[in-house]
């Protein structure tokens, strides 16, 4: 072999090993050595009209459609009456104890930016933040960790009800909503700094589900550089970036040199096209399984910081207000699939014999892939909901559905991770 040769090889090996991620020793969490078992607390400080319908369903026949408009329809001074009341009761000090005694160790809030800043035009209410606040002490208490997570931007950075405004993607072509997104991250930053929480807050999400595909990718790399520098002119928190519905591995590269304590957020569902809701049983735990040999070799260490337990899109308003659900063909028409019947409501006798086993599968499968590896644990969408069982954690516990303790298996060993 030539000489040249060889120090080519030799040059490109310690190039591998200066790749790999610096490491994330963090006082409050270990992202190298620990695992992360959580809840999103979804419906609460970013409303969401199938996690808590009875908010949309006071509006009657003709029901705002996303937080935006809630606001807007009812003024200021009535949406803060309503909120204050939805705030101040769907969860409370009481939620957190309960997460710990599952065996939970973390929670995902989420808080859209208009809790610290506001368009000149914007209809919101604040108050929000105040919540989040007592959330994080709360989780203090009960012996939680957090990632503050900034879930809806200006303008809209996905046109999802789940960023305050549905139907639109204007986050990138509005004048000044990145730069206002930034101000909202500093916000967060100079509220949460300091030793107070530094044991408490391990991740602050610069954004949830930038949507790539719709969106300058290049654009959202920038944002998350400056993102980035935000969070760290003042603190040393855990930087977490969604991955922008982009392929596994599309961020080895971005945020590595001169960078620490990065953590990539990806989200998991298998619902969301009617192709995802025909996969028979094994098909789903295939699908989970290949989520954590991928993601297990990425540069940066990450989370499944969202997936469910669902097998249907059956959940009233699920995928918004106004539409129905792909699986009884009642919205998209791409064919039925089965009646969503047996799961409107808290059913519980849908998940018996067979039906339960399933779903108890591929939820041993997703936690096992969410612990391989890289992937440094999960956050189950979402604590819980007024009516929907397949997308409620405490329900599915009751139903021993999602395992207690949490790494107690019925079915082992389905992926061949070396766990086992």
């Amino acid at each position: 072999m030539k000489l040249s040769s060889i120090a080519a090889i030799a040059t490109s090996l310690l190039s591998l090993c200066s790749a790999s991620p610096i490491k994330l020793q963090k006082r409050g969490f270990n992202y190298q050595q620990d695992k992360l078992y959580g809840v999103n607390i979804g419906g609460w400080l970013v409303l969401e009209a199938y996690i808590t319908p009875s908010l949309f369903e006071a509006f009657g026949d003709s029901p705002p459609v996303d937080e935006y408009h809630y606001h807007q329809e009812l003024g200021k001074e009535e949406a803060s009456n309503r909120l204050q009341k939805h705030w101040s009761s769907w969860i409370t000090e009481e939620d957190f104890q309960e997460m710990a005694s599952y065996g939970l160790n973390f929670v995902r809030i989420p808080i859209g930016y208009w809790a610290f800043e506001l368009l000149d035009s914007d209809p919101y209410v604040q108050g929000q933040a105040e919540y989040l606040d007592q959330a994080i002490g709360w989780a203090k208490n009960a012996g939680l960790q957090v990632w503050v997570d900034l879930h809806g931007a200006p303008g809209s950075q996905n046109g999802f009800d789940n960023s305050g405004l549905r139907d639109t993607i204007g986050w990138q072509s509005g004048e000044g909503n990145v730069d206002l997104t930034l101000k909202a991250l500093g916000d967060i930053v100079e509220r949460y700094s300091g030793s107070d929480y530094e044991d408490t807050i391990i991740g602050i999400e610069l954004l949830n589900e930038p949507l790539g595909p719709d969106l300058d990718m290049q654009q959202v790399e920038e944002f998350y550089e400056k993102g980035y520098s935000v969070v760290r002119d003042s603190t040393s928190y855990p930087v977490i970036i969604h991955d922008a519905f982009q392929a596994d591995n599309y961020f080895d590269d971005v945020l590595t040199d001169g960078y620490y304590d990065v953590v990539v957020d990806h989200h998991h569902y298998q619902v969301f096209s009617t192709g995802e809701l025909q996969r028979s049983v094994q098909d789903r735990i295939t699908t989970a399984c290949g989520w954590g040999w991928s993601e297990g070799n990425e540069y940066h260490w990450n989370v499944a910081g969202e997936f469910s337990a669902a097998f249907t899109d059956c959940a009233k308003w699920l995928n918004g207000v106004g539409r129905g659900a792909r699986y009884d063909n009642s919205f998209e028409g791409n064919g039925y699939i089965g009646s969503c019947e047996s799961l409107y409501g808290r059913d519980e006798s849908y998940f018996t014999g067979d039906v339960k086993d399933n779903y108890r599968k591929v939820m041993e499968a997703q936690l096992d892939a969410f612990t391989h590896s890289k992937v440094a644990g999960w956050a189950f969408w979402c604590w819980k909901t007024e009516n929907t069982v397949e997308w409620d954690f405490q329900e599915l516990v009751k139903l021993d559905i999602i395992p207690q303790p949490l790494t107690g298996r019925y079915y082992y060993n389905q992926c061949g991770f070396d766990q086992w």
